[in-house]
């Protein structure tokens, strides 16, 4: 069963704490994706500051396959446009972002922490990473464009090519994550952090991020089309499917 994400504003109205629940890995279903994309345009209205994080073991483990497996060419395109625009809602947020990594962000869960403004991971044993060539799969423009411009050219090997997932040490030193916070404290500092980002003029804070991001903005719309369709070449190759069709009758299997 599919929870939607929930927004819950602090009582100073001032910060706005996004969680995603989606059973135990938090999915992105083409129903979170969706309430997502309402929560941060809700969150950007109601507070100043906006903190996302998941519920439970997972921040989020990625895309959930077993919904799209059997998906054909035209609808898997409908549903990385979806993907696509969820994750630029977040990434083009006027208010500062700060993602909780609270558990694994594994794939779309990694893109998602990418696309904010600042990450914090626990400590805790969890990993986080792009396994996408692992499953055969390339990455699209709205992924590869938020690597080049937020991690060194020396991570992207790790990262991008070998597939790496990686704890939050490895995290912190390849650039994919700022800082590491124990687990209790995990939400309180990402509060503060976000109160932090939100000190300054909001319009000066949004015109400047705007004008920061607006190289790797173009850079997305100029080859998101070409990047979709090469990427939907990988999603719907031999090897992608094979190792794809397994993953998917694995956590069948652990259901």
């Amino acid at each position: 069963m599919i929870t939607d994400p929930q927004v819950d504003v602090s009582g100073d109205g001032n910060l706005a704490f996004i969680s995603l629940h989606d059973g135990k890995a938090n999915a992105m279903s083409t129903a979170l994706l969706d309430t997502l994309t309402d929560a941060i345009a809700q969150a950007e209205v109601m507070a100043r500051a906006i903190v996302i994080t998941g519920e439970g073991k997972a921040f989020s483990a990625g895309l959930a396959l077993p919904e799209l497996i059997d998906l054909d060419r035209r609808a898997m395109a409908r549903f990385m446009d979806r993907f696509a625009a969820a994750m630029r809602r977040v990434l083009e947020c006027a208010r500062p972002t700060v993602a909780a990594i609270n558990g694994h962000a594994i794939a779309g869960g990694c893109v998602l922490a990418l696309m904010c403004d600042h990450r914090l991971m626990t400590s805790a044993p969890v990993k986080i990473g792009l396994n996408e060539v692992q499953l055969g799969l390339g990455l699209p423009a709205v992924i590869l464009e938020p690597l080049r411009a937020r991690l060194p050219p020396t991570s992207l090997t790790t990262i991008a090519l070998e597939g790496a997932l990686v704890d939050p040490t490895e995290a912190l030193r390849l650039g994919l994550v700022d800082e590491i916070i124990a687990p209790t404290d995990l939400l309180g500092v990402a509060a503060a952090r976000a109160r932090t980002l939100a000190g300054g003029g909001p319009l000066a804070y949004a015109q400047i991020k705007r004008a920061l991001l607006r190289p790797m903005i173009e850079q997305i719309s100029r080859h998101d089309e070409a990047e979709r369709e090469a990427w939907l070449d990988t999603w719907f190759s031999p090897e992608a499917q094979r190792r794809l069709r397994a993953a998917v009758a694995k956590l069948g299997h652990r259901s």
